[in-house]
């Protein structure tokens, strides 16, 4: 799975997901799959129209698991959102590395 690619299913208290970061999801599924992070003039419709399809998939999938879908941009498109969303988040504990792990 590609680590850029966010989990767009939320509680209610969390709010929609937006249109923009499940058009954002479907343009790195798309790059993953197609091995392009940018088309060339050749494939460029093909790359955008699987892009679409995508995005439109992820918003039907969202829709059908509970999670509402909102017009609006991806918030992690603006890096000063972005930093503020995840200084938001609460922190996850520490995973133990194998030397304090017990045996």
């Amino acid at each position: 799975m590609c680590r850029s690619i966010r989990q767009l299913r939320r509680s209610e208290d969390d709010g929609p997901a937006t249109t923009g970061e499940a058009q954002a999801a479907a343009l790195q599924y798309v790059r993953k799959v197609s091995g392009f992070r940018t088309p060339s003039a050749r494939h460029r419709a093909a790359f955008d129209a699987a892009v679409d399809e995508v995005a439109a998939a992820t918003e039907r999938l969202l829709a059908a698991v509970g999670t509402g879908v909102a017009e609006g941009p991806d918030p992690f498109a603006d890096p000063v959102r972005r930093r503020a969303i995840l200084d938001a988040r609460p922190r996850r504990a520490m995973r133990a590395t194998t030397a304090e792990r017990p045996a």
